[in-house]
């Protein structure tokens, strides 16, 4: 048997752009025959795979999964909407949330955990699912909350499965109240969170660059009024106030009930339950948030596509 050396992976993978052990199987397979291991990647699936590594995946679908006073959201990308309904993938996404529940929060721990019932990790899974939909997919981000005495809610806008959309969003409820009571409450708070996307929890917690960055565009507002000192600085913290209202969870009012504060239907929930009802924090995944799309001529591509 011919030796594998770190050249011939090389060489290999420069060809293939597959992962280096999947290399070193394909030469030992193939007795060090870099063009026959090249075919026998292309019929595992890998070496396809990694050629459509390089396309930008904005779509797919963001899913949510819960176990009691834990859950967890994870979003998938694909190149295509249409891929996002695929029964396959959407099936992965469903197996990779419910797995994630374990992951603590962490993409590589998620990436590198078993499958179940096929003996790979979700990577190498993923990977496979690339050749056989011929779409490049990405696993690209994943979040857990949990509580020790509560509930954890969960809301997904724009469902096309039950838990998975495109906006999922967790809200995590810490209290001895009765599980309905949190369910309820949570469901409502985790539609206001899709609705609204605050940048905090409360004011405490809200970025203070973000605050300052405010205060000085409202200052300088302020000033070009000509008003004394003393109103100016009145003037300014009644808007640094209203910005809280705008962006900060608790302080917001309630899609539900707008005459009311989140802050403030939490606090009448409790009384209601007769027990004390904190939210300890709360995620919200957007798909395709912060992703860079490529800009398209439709036209273009109907004309290259007909040469």
């Amino acid at each position: 048997m011919a030796e594998i050396t770190a050249t011939l992976v090389k060489e290999l993978r420069d060809k293939t752009g597959a992962g280096m052990m999947d290399c070193k199987k394909a030469l030992s397979a193939n007795d060090g025959d870099v063009e026959a291991a090249v075919d026998w990647l292309r019929t595992k699936g890998l070496a396809a795979a990694a050629k459509k590594a390089g396309r930008v995946a904005a779509e797919g679908l963001v899913a949510v999964a819960s176990d009691g006073p834990r859950a967890a959201v994870v979003e998938v990308n694909s190149e295509t909407d249409f891929v996002a309904r695929n029964p396959q993938f959407q099936a992965f996404v469903a197996t990779v949330a419910r797995v994630a529940l374990a992951s603590g929060g962490d993409l590589a721990a998620l990436a590198a955990a078993p499958y179940p019932g096929t003996g790979k990790t979700v990577a190498a899974e993923l990977t496979g699912l690339i050749a056989t939909i011929g779409e490049n997919m990405t696993l690209r981000r994943v979040a857990v909350l949990e509580v020790p005495h509560g509930a954890v809610a969960s809301y997904v806008h724009s469902a096309v499965a039950p838990g998975m959309g495109k906006i999922g969003v967790l809200v995590a409820l810490e209290s001895g109240a009765a599980s309905e009571t949190l369910d309820g409450l949570g469901r409502q708070v985790a539609m206001h969170v899709a609705a609204t996307n605050p940048a905090s929890l409360d004011v405490s917690s809200l970025d203070q660059a973000l605050v300052e960055r405010e205060r000085t565009v409202l200052s300088e507002q302020a000033r070009a009024s000509g008003k004394p000192e003393a109103i100016i600085e009145k003037m300014i913290d009644g808007r640094i106030r209203k910005f809280y209202e705008e962006v900060v969870l608790l302080e917001q009012a309630f899609v539900v009930d707008p005459e009311q504060r989140v802050g403030k239907a939490v606090e009448a929930a409790a009384k209601a339950a007769g027990a004390p009802i904190k939210v300890g924090g709360f995620i919200r995944f957007a798909l395709g948030e912060g992703i860079e799309k490529e800009a398209s001529d439709f036209a273009a591509e109907v004309a290259a596509a007909a040469r």
